[in-house]
């Protein structure tokens, strides 16, 4: 059995490390050494194999949970304690693998990835800090310190999505994703202190107990769960604030597969299910997780079929795939939503890594540009189909378990239901619409003739790089089968209620997972119609559906819409605006009134100091005479 003090090394092991290539190690050393990679490769390791330690633990452990000690930080008098403690329970057990596994495969891709880089240290520096504060924000017992690691995730996503500042692109994502996941923290700091008002306590279990036995009234639950949902919506880029995330593709490659897969985007996925109960006794707030979940799954999926970019169709698959976990919490529950998690994790996280290489290869992103890959990259071409497969929904790999559960716990409710299989079909056509176009054909140039980005044509990566994809792949292959007999359910303690994954061949005999199935293979085969065999013209057909294609190139208008609309209309020249106006017109005024009328009543004054002996004799005879009326009619 794990002891605390293990539980957390887990969290401060990334911090020392961090602190270590930051102060003692990048000032020193020469711009080509890899040893802050290899700091950070080491510390991930150690933490990797305390989290497979506290993951058999809390599967051995009571209730599946280990007591942590908590320290007090601070004490008010009057009672009040401000604590740091951890939680390791199911949820933070399958989070610990999902984070560190991930992490460390990123990490020594990035060995291969960033080589040569002028930033490596620094990229090193910020990778250990964002790992470290993800791990804290999936550790913490109560909402206080999730808050502040919450908030350094979001920081430390600004660093890397704007790695590369010098470029204006990388600079404004940065921005951008900063500003946009501050408006759904607005909502979740809000939701942390209504409750504080109410109950007078951050702990995450008290919370728990409260909701739970429905000691906080309904309306207090319900807008408290909302505001923490708002939180959510901003780091997994939910729709209506999802337009940050594609444009985080300014980033390096691999801070791209750690964002997508393991940390920021994961994080709000995560709060939802760490707060469950409060959603679980309100129907109005999980109704509202299940729906925004719902329309940001087809939403996301719809504009992932037109682009060109690679990582912009992983990154608008990203979105979606979000939206069928929020959607799996908000119908099925924890188990479901956090098994899609997990196995996502895996394959995402590949087909990142995958993109990554074959930008390597061909020096561009556009898939307009590549094409021939699979006869000189057959790594990465075979662990990014394993990848795309996964996703897809394709049994018996991972993504299979988990999309098909989240697909019956759906069946009930015919809109959510609707919204859900076709965002089935379309997440395999986009998918394999990007593998025939960049595995299949001829090799279309790379991004200059027929050069790739390092002179050469293109070429199979380093073994650093493969050998991640390589373990991710079997990942993708294998991590759903952890619940092919129940037991993922059971060990997160919400049970599980869809009988279907008792078994390996026990699905087919249900007809949900075989409508899925066969949607997801028409959608494979649409792509295989249109960009391998030529039988129908994407040309012909995006003319054929010209409104729609440009809705969805277009991506509904939104970036417009806030940044024209929304910012600079309604609010630069509108309610800015307004504020100037008033600053200009009532405080400034009322400041410069204040020193007009000074200015005036000196002037005034100092006319009246004629220097004249009789002019002041008359206005002292006048003053006499005032004062004598006065008393005279006062008396």
């Amino acid at each position: 059995m794990i002891t605390p003090q293990f539980i957390w090394l887990i969290f401060l092991l990334p911090v020392f490390s961090f602190i270590i290539i930051s102060f003692f190690v990048r000032p020193f050393v020469k711009a080509e050494s890899r040893i802050t990679g290899y700091i950070l490769i080491t510390a991930l390791f150690t933490v990797l194999a305390l989290s497979i330690w506290t993951l058999l633990s809390v599967m051995a452990a009571p209730h599946h949970e280990i007591p942590v000690p908590d320290i007090n930080w601070v004490v008010i008098e009057g009672g009040v304690t401000i604590h740091l403690g951890l939680i390791a329970d199911s949820l933070t057990a399958v989070m610990l693998i999902v984070v560190t596994l991930v992490s460390l495969m990123v990490q020594i891709y990035s060995q291969g990835y960033m080589h040569g880089d002028p930033g490596y240290h620094r990229y090193f520096a910020w990778m250990s800090l964002f790992t470290a504060s993800m791990l804290g924000l999936v550790l913490a017992d109560n909402l206080l310190f999730l808050f502040v690691f919450w908030e350094l995730v979001g920081l430390c996503s600004y660093l890397l999505i704007g790695f590369w500042f010098h470029k204006p692109e990388a600079a404004d994502a940065a921005k951008k994703a900063f500003i946009v996941t501050r408006l759904g923290d607005f909502g979740f700091l809000a939701g942390i202190l209504l409750l504080y008002l109410n109950t007078s306590t951050f702990d995450i279990h008290e919370l728990h107990k409260l909701a739970i036995t429905g000691a906080l009234a309904s309306a207090i639950l319900t807008w408290s769960a909302i505001g923490i949902f708002a939180g959510a919506v901003g780091k997994s880029a939910q729709f209506p604030l999802h337009i940050w995330l594609p444009d985080a593709m300014e980033g390096p490659t691999p801070v791209s597969a750690l964002i997508h897969a393991a940390t920021m985007v994961a994080a709000g996925v995560f709060l939802v299910a760490r707060m469950f109960p409060l959603f679980e006794h309100s129907t109005e707030a999980l109704t509202t997780v299940a729906v925004i979940g719902g329309v940001t799954a087809i939403f996301a999926a719809s504009m992932g079929l037109v682009m060109n970019d690679i990582k912009r169709v992983l990154a608008y698959s990203t979105v979606s795939q979000l939206g069928y976990m929020m959607l799996g919490l908000g119908v099925g529950g924890v188990a479901i939503g956090i098994f899609h998690l997990f196995n996502h994790a895996f394959f995402k996280a590949l087909l990142f890594l995958g993109a990554g290489s074959i930008n390597h290869a061909t020096g561009t992103f556009d898939m307009r540009l590549m094409g021939g890959l699979r006869r000189v990259m057959p790594w990465t071409y075979a662990t990014f189909v394993i990848a795309s497969l996964s996703i897809a929904g394709i049994w018996p790999l991972s993504g299979f378990w988990s999309k098909d559960e989240i697909v019956v716990s759906t069946a009930s409710q015919p809109v959510l239901f609707s919204l859900a299989m076709i965002t089935v079909f379309m997440t395999s056509f986009y998918m394999f619409r990007a593998v025939f176009i960049t595995f299949g054909g001829d090799y279309r140039g790379g991004s200059q003739n027929e050069h790739g980005g390092h002179g050469s044509r293109p070429h199979e990566s380093p073994k650093v790089m493969v050998t991640p994809m390589v373990v991710l792949a079997i990942l993708a292959v294998v991590s759903g089968l952890w619940n092919v007999t129940g037991h993922f359910g059971t060990f997160m303690g919400h049970g599980q209620t869809h009988s279907f994954t008792y078994g390996f061949f026990h699905p087919f005999t249900q007809p949900l997972p075989w409508i899925s199935l066969i949607l997801a293979g028409l959608g494979i085969l649409l792509a295989y119609a249109m960009y391998s065999k030529q039988w129908l013209s994407p040309e012909k057909t995006g003319n054929f559906f010209k409104p729609l294609y440009t809705l969805f190139y277009r991506k509904y208008w939104f970036d417009e819409l806030y940044e024209n609309i929304i910012v600079r209309v309604a609010l630069v020249k509108g309610l800015f605006g307004s504020l100037k106006q008033f600053d200009n017109q009532v405080v400034d005024g009322a400041i410069n009134g204040v020193a007009r009328g000074t200015i005036a009543g000196g002037r005034a004054v100092r006319r009246a100091q004629t220097g004249q002996l009789q002019l002041y004799g008359l206005f002292i005879g006048i003053g006499i005479l005032a004062l004598v009326l006065v008393l005279y009619f006062a008396g």
